[in-house]
């Protein structure tokens, strides 16, 4: 029995060591090791941190001049100086074309009921005299068939006065002087007819380009704040570009009516011309009929 107790005592003490080695390999938590765990609770309250904010106020305030619409008047009024002065000329331009266009209307208007008038009136004249007196009245003065036919009713009062038998020997002679004068007030007619085509021309023709340099300038001004400002943000260099690109919409405006104008002009033009070219011709067979019958 006391054998039995001795190794049951020997088995025991045999367990114990067998176990001790597991024992030492599973070493108490230290200090080091809490110190991970520590800090994963701080990374985790970190991770659930709300993410910084980006301020986003700053691109905002970049177009905040504009931030109530860009209008034509507001990209006018941001524009650079030389823009500025490109779109005034450009605007002064269009205002007159279209108050020469008023003018011209009202003109050729009043030229053509005058014409007309005048026309009625001569054809009722019976002799030399007659076609004077009514080519001569106040009633159609300044008007340029008016004027041919007194030139030419003139030239042969003239030629009366310095004792020349006009319904006889010098009756050709004669014709041909008043021919001459006919011609010389035609040759003053498209010039006088003219008047401000010049100008209509030179808008229409110029006037896309003197916009097209405004824009050009302007957009240089944009690109080199780009660069000064060190931003690609399209929202702070595009009222720049719409500024300047103002300035071809204005040159259009101002060219294209310029061109219309022109146009219809000169066809108004070419149209009394050729009227005047029929009166000539038949102011001088009136002429060479009454001085046959001498009158």
């Amino acid at each position: 029995m006391q054998k039995t107790n001795i190794l049951l005592a020997l088995a025991g003490a045999a367990v114990l060591m067998a176990s001790s080695p597991a024992l030492a390999q599973t070493p108490a938590p230290t200090a080091d090791a809490a110190a991970p765990a520590a800090t994963t609770a701080p990374a985790a309250d970190a991770a659930v941190a709300p993410a910084p904010v980006v301020d986003e106020a700053a691109p905002a305030e970049e177009g905040a001049g504009h931030s109530g619409g860009i209008t034509p008047v507001s990209m006018f009024m941001e524009a650079t100086p030389v823009v500025k002065v490109v779109m005034i000329g450009l605007l002064l331009a269009s205002v007159f074309s279209w108050a020469l266009l008023i003018i011209k209307l009202l003109e050729y208007g009043s030229l053509n009921r005058k014409t007309d008038r005048f026309l009625e009136e001569f054809r009722g004249a019976r002799t030399i005299a007659d076609m004077r007196k009514v080519a001569t009245s106040d009633d159609y003065d300044g008007n340029p068939l008016a004027d041919m036919a007194a030139a030419a009713t003139e030239e042969i009062e003239l030629s009366r006065q310095a004792g020349l038998s006009v319904t006889g020997d010098h009756q050709d002679s004669a014709l041909f002087r008043a021919q001459q004068a006919v011609s010389a007030v035609q040759a003053g007619l498209a010039s006088r007819l003219s008047g401000g085509q010049q100008f209509l021309a030179s808008v229409g023709s110029t006037g896309p380009f003197v916009g097209l340099f405004g824009t050009v300038y302007g957009i240089m001004n944009s690109f080199i704040g780009i660069v000064e400002s060190n931003t690609t943000n399209l929202a702070s260099v595009a009222p720049g570009i719409a500024e300047a690109l103002l300035a071809t919409g204005i040159g259009l405006f101002a060219a294209i009516p310029a061109v219309v104008f022109y146009n219809y002009f000169n066809t108004r033009i070419s149209a009394y011309g050729t009227r005047s070219d029929g009166f000539a011709a038949e102011l001088l067979n009136s002429i060479s009929r009454q001085l046959d019958k001498g009158a």
